[in-house]
């Protein structure tokens, strides 16, 4: 795939006539396949609700079996995320006797960690708390350089910001460096994924005397704390990887920063999204990188970061997919690190910006037209590797939009617009006693999730009880709520935009704590 695909965003920007209407055609099928399922429920609950109610058994009895095979992944990937926070990875490191002969050097204490912290409104103390755990790392702090890259649009206050954190961290780490991105730059979209980009466009200028295999980058949002191991964890695997200059690495994202204070419909949310990602990282050969991750600097060389999309985490990794013709992988790391749940200064603000974050997230839509594109122009890559991520990325946009109201919302419409004659019949009368069951095992499912969420906890402030604990577990009674209000909605309203080419600009989150 040529560097000039590589940089596609939206239709508009293909080069060829023809390439711009198929390019169109595969923005506008995750929305067409989301709503077209839905009509069709619809329409064929009333002109053959024999057909829809089988469908809706099928669906069922489909989804309980995936629900049964992810929460088998969610527990493995638990057990393993236990241990990885308990393995002395540091001794691992000091154990290893020989690694990966791509690299030229001869000890882990080799390896520089450039971190990259996008700053845009945020707080000095969540600044500053970020960069405290930073300084706290189980790493030579020597070998660690911290770019705080400011937007230049955020104003003075971020700008002192800034400032105020380089001058407190100076000389806890081997370089703390300070850049501002400009406003209104042609070809960028304003955000995260143009921020880290200039970041790294000023890295590969100031750092010129360490050799960039050396090198391995952590994009970091904000708010974003590390456990203590984490880079002595990710050099390990950066240095044993098969490949690790075709590699990303990827960590588990656990919201729990703010835990004790979010409300209720938030914490499950943002830990539903820990447990997905837990089960991404049983099944590698889907895992894309994601918020927080890791990037050989070598890579970043070769394939520049994203500028002119939302979701650059997972565009960054399809890049490097293409540029090397399909030889690119994300390994998990199973170790986690620690982010905020969405919080905002009262309970309606709060259920706005969570649904907008979810939006934003749901955006990553529109990797599929630039995949599916992108394998039609990618000759070297093996079709039954085409057929597998675009199978995988389809379903799973079209689940995040339809699932939830598949199984909680539609089920019930054979029997309201099917009429007279089919109301009649014996399926009739069991469909809803057979979805019912169904269903109600598949909220072991759901049982299992608010088990574990007790144990993600981390340690309770004293100013709450024990109560809260069991309150944290209950709010799981949330989830087909949460499930259709907070995914298939924002879903389907991110898809809808994609089929009609309103393109979505970059929404930051707030970022508050108590």
């Amino acid at each position: 795939m040529d560097k000039k695909s590589l940089e596609i965003s939206r239709a508009s920007e293909v080069p060829s006539s023809s390439g711009k209407r198929i390019y169109r055609f595969f923005e506008i099928l995750p929305g067409a396949l989301s709503w077209g399922t839905l009509i069709g429920a619809f329409f064929f609950s009333w002109y053959k609700p024999v057909w829809v109610s089988i469908f809706i058994i099928l669906f069922c009895l489909f989804w309980l079996c995936k629900v049964i095979g992810l929460s088998f992944y969610q527990f493995v990937s638990f057990k393993k995320l236990k241990k990885a926070t308990k393995t002395d990875w540091l001794k691992k490191l000091d154990q290893l006797e020989s690694f990966n002969s791509q690299f030229s050097f001869n000890s882990w204490k080799d390896v520089y960690h450039l971190i990259v912290l996008p700053v845009y409104k945020e707080d000095a103390q969540i600044v500053r708390v970020t960069c405290q755990a930073l300084a706290e790392a189980n790493y030579p702090q020597d070998k660690m350089i911290v770019i705080l890259s400011c937007e230049e649009k955020a104003g003075k206050e971020a700008q002192e910001t800034a400032r105020i954190i380089q001058q407190e961290y100076q000389k806890k780490f081997g370089q703390i460096l300070v850049t501002f991105h400009p406003k209104n730059m042609a070809g960028e979209i304003a955000g995260k994924g143009s921020n880290v980009a200039w970041a790294l466009n000023f890295a590969k200028k100031e750092i010129t005397d360490i050799p960039d295999e050396n090198i391995i980058v952590s994009t970091f949002d904000t708010d974003t704390k590390i456990y203590p191991q984490y880079f002595v964890c990710l050099t390990w695997h950066y240095l044993t990887a098969k490949s690790p200059f075709k590699s990303s690495f990827q960590p588990i994202p656990v919201y729990n920063n703010n835990i004790w204070e979010a409300v209720p419909f938030a914490r499950v949310i943002a830990t539903s999204n820990t447990f997905w990602q837990m089960m991404q990282q049983e099944r590698p050969e889907q895992l894309v990188t994601y918020s927080s991750h890791a990037i050989p600097f070598k890579v970043l060389k070769e394939v520049s970061y994203p500028t002119n999309v939302v979701p650059d985490d997972s565009r960054m990794f399809w890049k490097a997919y293409f540029h090397y013709d399909g030889d690119y992988r994300t390994i998990p790391l199973y170790y986690p690190v620690s982010m905020d749940m969405v919080m905002a200064e009262n309970l309606f603000k709060t259920v706005i910006n969570q649904y907008k974050q979810q939006r934003r997230w749901a955006w990553g839509c529109m990797e599929i037209p630039y995949i599916i594109y992108g394998f039609l122009r990618s000759k070297n890559i093996p079709f039954a590797k085409k057929f597998f991520h675009i199978f995988n990325v389809l379903d799973g946009f079209w689940s995040w939009a339809v699932a939830a109201l598949l199984i909680f919302g539609l089920g019930w419409l054979p029997l309201t617009l099917g009429g007279e004659v089919f109301n009649t019949t014996l399926l009739s009368y069991n469909l809803p006693k057979m979805t019912g069951i169904i269903m109600g095992i598949a909220m072991f499912g759901m049982l299992f999730s608010a088990v574990l969420s007790v144990f993600l906890l981390p340690k309770r402030p004293v100013r709450y009880g024990k109560s809260k604990s069991f309150y944290v577990a209950l709010q799981w009674l949330l989830l087909p709520f949460t499930l259709i209000l907070f995914g298939a909605f924002p879903a389907l309203d991110a898809q809808t935009r994609l089929m009609f080419g309103k393109y979505m600009g970059f929404w930051s989150t707030d970022k508050i704590r108590k």
